[in-house]
């Protein structure tokens, strides 16, 4: 049972406070955990994180064409983007679910975690208007939509290092995580990407290892002076 004390506190994380905690409480509520649970509000999110994020990008990008502006909205809406989020805000910490989910780590699968925060965006529309919901996803991905440029809309980091690299019949780089920090909930990992015949070396961090080997990997091409900082 996930105690009022715990959804104030994700409250103030989300900056929104609820006037319908049932709401929040819902959205909390995997499919595991019995038929009232949070598929429909997710069903709902989704489609709201979507257009919110594609107007922005619209705005963003006044010169970038159809399709340079979907794969930007598809970076920014996958599951991995959307479980790191959920990371962020310890969605994990207050999530219902089966006793079967919980023992097998559900409440750590990106998977979980995505539908959470799209299920949690669909309880704050519901319970306020499109305009205070649409403040509260645009501030939750303020960070990711500045990094984005046009370049996101081609390859991402590593693949663009790993065909620099093989153009010049370089030996590919190697990634290695140097240190894991926080909860198992709320990690930060930090990676170390290493170009021995170029005599580079430069790290990353992420919310994932992933996120962090990308960040590792840009940072490569940057000291190559592939891309500007």
């Amino acid at each position: 049972m996930v105690k009022d004390d715990d959804l104030d506190r994700l409250a103030t994380r989300l900056g929104y406070r609820f006037g319908d905690r049932e709401l929040l409480r819902l959205a909390l509520t995997h499919r595991s955990h019995g038929n009232d649970n949070n598929e429909r509000l997710e069903f709902l999110g989704d489609s709201i994180v979507n257009m919110v994020i594609a107007e922005h990008l619209y705005h963003q990008f006044p010169r970038a064409r159809e399709g340079q502006l979907s794969r930007l909205r598809a970076r920014m809406v996958k599951g991995v983007t959307l479980a790191e989020i959920g990371r962020e805000f310890r969605l994990g910490d207050t999530l219902r679910m089966g006793s079967g989910e919980l023992k097998s780590g559900g409440f750590r699968r990106d998977s979980i975690l995505a539908d959470a925060v799209e299920s949690v965006i669909g309880a704050i529309y519901l319970d306020s208007d499109f305009h205070t919901c649409r403040e509260r996803v645009l501030d939750w991905f303020s960070d990711r939509l500045e990094d984005l440029d046009i370049q996101d809309t081609q390859k991402d980091p590593k693949t663009r290092l790993q065909e620099y690299l093989q153009s010049r019949q370089f030996p590919l780089p190697r990634y290695e995580v140097i240190s894991v920090e926080g909860e198992a909930h709320d990690q930060t990992f930090y990676v170390e990407c290493a170009l021995p015949s170029l005599d580079r070396t430069t790290t990353g961090a992420g919310g994932s290892r992933r996120m962090a080997e990308q960040k590792a990997a840009r940072n490569a091409l940057r000291s190559l002076g592939v891309e500007t900082p």
